[in-house]
């Protein structure tokens, strides 16, 4: 990475952000997928099944896709779904009738594309997996479509959930010994945190996800989850900046000098659940004592992307050791931009006898 501070911001515009062409070619992909579930998916099954609602999640979804990384996720909320532990148990049903369906549509020649289900790599599993083409489409689209329980039902923007739908999640998680294995069930959630932050911010994502990439190709999936990266740096710019215009280059030294702190990590927000309710407060209290790292997911207190896995995170070192040398974190008079002042752990939460 030899770009200089200076054209750090070109950087990202000339080679991150996906450009308007293949943005209108990936949603067309998406309307097609998401027209398909809603309208034939499962029409002409014996016992119908209504989809309450598709959402696109993942990066599409929130708005920080890379550019020439076409893959959308798309989670179908099903009406028949009516708990967390239906989702667990039936999810591979309708991914296999989900399959079917798309097969005879090819077969059909409904659609002027073509589908290539992936095989599944475990029993079970949460997508189904597909590739898209068409002769409209200059590049194949990868899809994961993802059978969920509508947790939130007619969930408005700005809105907090009610705290009986973490109260529920939490039980069956414990019950289940599933913790983080929901987090679909919150996709809106996820995306609604996102949704309205600066651009910069949404450009030094795609910055550091371009790194996180970097860092992938040689250690493959032993990495953590790259969601537990976004949403580092948004804490970083939310502690260290929280502006619209920032120095692009101090955001991104401030991300990787705390990837070098993650024995330390302990970062939540309350965005839309927080310690009020007893049962999630006491269980908030439980979450932020496990072995660092430790970054609950906003939407989802039972899912820690911080996983607590200091070998996954010493991958991350060896990449942020290297690139904090290069020249994007060096003024033009050679001397260092410096990064923000945060601490790795967010504010203390409540002790238990406050709650």
């Amino acid at each position: 990475m030899d770009t200089p501070v200076r054209d750090l911001d070109k950087f990202i515009e000339d080679h991150l952000l996906p450009n308007t062409c293949f943005r209108t070619q990936v949603k067309e992909a998406i309307d097609i997928v998401c027209g398909f579930l809603k309208e034939r998916c499962f029409q002409g099954t014996a016992d119908p099944v209504r989809v309450s609602k598709v959402v696109k999640g993942g990066s599409s979804g929130k708005g920080t896709t890379l550019r020439g990384r076409s893959d959308a996720d798309l989670v179908v909320f099903l009406t028949k779904l009516t708990s967390f532990e239906d989702q667990l148990q039936l999810r591979e049903e309708f991914i296999q009738e989900i399959r079917r369906q798309l097969e005879a549509c090819q077969k059909e020649q409904k659609f002027k594309v073509t589908f290539e289900v992936q095989t599944p790599r475990q029993e079970n599993p949460r997508a189904l997996s597909f590739v898209l083409s068409s002769p409209q489409l200059q590049q194949e689209v990868e899809f994961d479509v993802l059978p969920a329980f509508d947790a939130l039902g007619q969930w408005t923007p700005g809105y907090k959930p009610n705290p009986e739908i973490y109260v529920q999640l939490i039980k069956e998680c414990k019950s289940l010994g599933k913790e983080g294995e929901f987090s679909t069930c919150f996709t809106e959630l996820q995306r609604d945190f996102l949704r309205n932050r600066p651009t910069k911010l949404k450009s030094l994502i795609r910055l550091v996800k371009h790194w996180y990439q970097t860092c992938k190709k040689p250690h493959g999936n032993k990495l953590p989850p790259q969601y537990a990266l976004e949403l580092l740096t948004v804490y970083a710019w939310e502690q260290g900046s929280g502006k619209t215009d920032f120095s692009t280059a101090q955001g991104f030294q401030t991300v990787l000098e705390l990837v070098l702190k993650h024995k330390k990590l302990c970062i939540f927000w309350e965005a839309y659940y927080n310690f009020k309710n007893p049962v999630v407060g006491r269980y908030l209290t439980e979450q932020l004592k496990k072995p660092r790292p430790v970054i609950l997911d906003p939407a989802d207190p039972t899912g820690n992307v911080g996983g607590g896995d200091t070998y996954s995170w010493q991958q991350l070192v060896e990449g942020a050791l290297i690139w904090l040398n290069y020249p994007c974190f060096l003024k033009w008079n050679r001397s260092p931009v410096g990064s923000w002042k945060v601490s790795p752990e967010a504010k203390a939460p409540p002790q238990e006898e406050d709650i």
